[in-house]
């Protein structure tokens, strides 16, 4: 069976193996793409942010307890937004099960969009741009993640186990669904090139000031041997975005 978006976070043997794999201190989450997505955020004091495939929010958890006035997360998955709401208690946050595509877009209401590797699982990110660029006031930010382009344009070399040794870069340029084995389970991502971002942002009415293709930082690993495979290829890819 093929998941798509959220769909298969919703089966507790994956969720289970997922949260203990993001986890890991040297997660490419926690050692590449969270110390990147704080630097492209900057100061967030007293901002409303509006995060999109928010998982357990355990984001959105550190940014209310540095200083952010209001979160609101956008959750496909019932179970990660059963989660979500069990880590935000008490705080000036709302959780919505809903998908990215089914949110109903407010116009002018936050300082921030964020998104952390969720738009790849995006059919159409035109308009998901164009609702982003919606919901913004006027110089709010939009900061997301993806995966790497580079390591969505072919699969072949996840066939032969989980932990990768080497890269199969092939296909770029062609464009479309991509179905990827992952813990025991296959999911549909969207590859696009990197150009194919940058136009669809601009064409949303963005202007693009920074893009991150997660070099690694020795600093943020604990192991040197994980920290010299990260190495080999970028894994992830971050844009900041202004209205």
């Amino acid at each position: 069976m093929d998941y798509r978006g959220p769909e298969v976070y919703e089966k507790e043997d994956f969720l289970s193996n997922y949260m203990k794999r993001r986890s890991r201190k040297d997660s490419p989450n926690n050692a590449i793409e969270g110390p990147i997505i704080y630097e492209l955020i900057g100061d967030f004091q007293n901002k409303d942010i509006l995060d999109l495939g928010c998982g357990d929010a355990s984001f959105g958890k550190e940014l209310l307890n540095h200083g952010a006035n209001l979160y609101i997360g956008v959750e496909g998955s019932e179970l990660m937004a059963a989660s979500a709401k069990l880590n935000l208690i008490n705080q000036n946050a709302t959780i919505l099960h809903e998908t990215v595509e089914t949110f109903s877009y407010p116009m002018n209401k936050f300082d921030f969009v964020t998104s952390r590797f969720v738009i790849h699982y995006v059919s159409d990110i035109h308009l998901l741009f164009k609702n982003v660029h919606k919901t913004l006031k006027d110089k709010g930010k939009f900061i997301f993640s993806i995966q790497h382009p580079l390591t969505t344009s072919s699969f072949l070399s996840k066939q032969s186990g989980e932990k990768r040794e080497n890269w199969v870069v092939d296909d770029y340029f062609i464009e479309g669904e991509r179905k990827e084995p992952w813990i025991n389970k296959t999911v549909v991502k969207y590859h696009r090139t990197i150009e194919h971002y940058y136009t669809a942002l601009t064409k949303a009415g963005f202007t693009v000031n920074d893009l991150r293709e997660g070099m690694p930082k020795r600093e943020h690993f604990s192991n040197e041997e994980e920290f010299a495979r990260r190495l080999r290829i970028p894994v992830v890819l971050a844009f900041s975005c202004k209205k």
